[in-house]
Formats: structure tokens, sequence, C-alpha cells
């Protein structure tokens, strides 16, 4: 996981970077990597301010206006603390506040959640809330739609943002490859998204969407980099292949693919674990 915020914060302070969210939104860019033709504008609009994270509304593709809003973030962002290695947490009660933001990173709205509907740091990190807004609610008060979910496996090579809703910053960079196992501490992630260097992402990112330039939709959930070179260990995730090999990529960072959510998620935005093609871990 990307290291707290705290001492994110510190190492800014040191670096003279910044000490706070800047007023307005930075990009940082990579150069020399060409864009797909058709690049959709990425912009803050439906990310979300957590306390210690960043997420973003997001809805699924068969979402419709009257069904209740989900917020996606980190699972180790959780308000209750990391969960545990085999953990899953299901409908558990939660009355959690988030920042709305819009295109220009303007917080323009609070909304708050009625419970935690998803969330795990085993095979993937994420966590869902469900609103107690709509989405129609949410678009016809602060005319913010939900950024989309796509429900196909991401595409090396592809043009990526990293939208930060905590630091009203983007990092952009492109799929650099696909980690077949990301060890990290006491958790493993199932192939995990390996960005270029350029996206340099800091703690306070974590459970910022991944948008594919391209489609304007989420691919992934940033999570993690290794800071140190460590190997494996918290904040120094290592990449282990089908045959056991370690690899370390020191400052390389790394987010979640998110493709297999819709297939979990029903009408009325209702979790079943058990619906056909839901491949996410169950209790």
């Amino acid at each position: 996981m990307k290291k707290p915020l705290l001492a994110a914060l510190g190492a800014l302070m040191i670096t003279g970077t910044g000490l706070a969210a800047p007023a307005v939104a930075a990009t940082e860019t990579s150069t020399g990597t060409k864009a797909p033709a058709a690049v959709q504008a990425v912009t803050f609009a439906g990310t979300v301010s957590l306390s210690n994270c960043s997420g973003s509304v997001v809805r699924l593709p068969d979402s419709e206006d009257n069904d209740p809003a989900l917020v996606m973030s980190n699972g180790h962002c959780l308000e209750s603390g990391f969960p545990g290695p085999g953990e899953v947490v299901v409908d558990q009660p939660s009355s959690r506040t988030f920042g709305l933001l819009n295109s220009a990173g303007t917080r323009v709205a609070t909304l708050r959640a009625s419970k935690i509907a998803y969330a795990t740091m085993t095979d993937t990190d994420v966590s869902l809330y469900q609103l107690t807004t709509t989405y129609g609610q949410i678009r016809s008060s602060y005319g913010i739609s939900p950024l989309t979910l796509d429900d196909t496996h991401p595409v090396a090579g592809r043009a990526i943002t990293v939208v930060s809703g905590y630091w009203k910053r983007t990092y952009a960079c492109s799929i650099d490859g696909f980690a077949h196992r990301l060890k990290e501490g006491s958790w493993t992630w199932k192939d995990s998204v390996r960005y270029t260097s350029a996206c340099r992402t800091i703690g306070g990112t974590s459970g910022s969407p991944v948008i594919d330039n391209a489609t304007g939709n989420v691919v992934a959930v940033n999570n993690t980099g290794n800071e140190d070179g460590g190997r494996c260990t918290d904040n120094n995730p290592c990449e282990v292949d089908q045959s056991g090999n370690v690899t370390v990529r020191a400052g390389i960072n790394y987010g979640q693919q998110t493709y297999q959510i819709p297939a979990c998620f029903g009408l009325d935005s209702k979790l079943d674990l058990d619906a056909s093609g839901c491949t996410l871990p169950k209790p």
C-alpha cells in the first residue's frame, strides 16, 4: 500500500513540494508516450476525497439513475483499518462521508454512505460503499455523472490517468504490463496493473480511479508502489511470476483491475457474489 498519509505529508514538507492539496489541479504527464487517436477529456468530475485516501463515484455498465450510487476506493482505506489476509467485508453499516468533486477539482457536495457493500485486500484491494443517494439525484443536484467501470480486461500500452480526489492531482502514464502476483507483506494480489514510471503516485492517492484515456472508463483502482527497493515488504511490493520468480521494481507503482466488479452487482446496486461470472473473493 502507499505509505500512511501522515508520512507522505512529512515527505512533502521535507522536499518542499507542498504542504496541502493544491488549490488548482496539477498534472504530471509522461513524455514520449503517444496517446490513442480518440482521447477522452479526463477531469476530476465524479472523483471524491476521503479522510485518508481518494476514490470515485462509479457505476456499472447497466446501472440506472434510480440505483443507489457506489463509491470505490481501496480495501486498505476502510475506516475500520486494513482487512486481514482472507478477510472479506460484506454489507457492513457505515456512515462515512465523501467530498464530491466537479471537473475543476472543486468540492461541491458531501456524500454519505449507508453501508460498505464490499471490501477486501485478498486477490485485489478494493472497497465499494453504497450511498444514501442515487446516481440520478447526484446528477440532478450537482450536474455530475458517475465514472463507468469497464467490464473488460485492460490493455497493455494504453494511456491512462490516475485521478486523485484527495490531492486534486492527476498522474498520466501508460499501462506497462501486468504482474501475475503482486506480494506486499501479508497480502497477495492477482493480475495487478503495472504503470510506466511517469505515474509517481504518493500517499493519499490510494483508491484513485485509473482511467483509460481512450474510453474514459475506469479500468483499475490505484493502490501501491515500491518505495525503497525492498523485497515483498510493506510499502515495497514485489512481482511473482507463474514460476515463482521474484522481480523488484523500485519506484514503480501499481493498481488493481476492476473489470471483475460489474459481474458481482445486479439491479439496485445489489451485491451478488454467487452471480454467474463473479470471481471476487467471498467471505
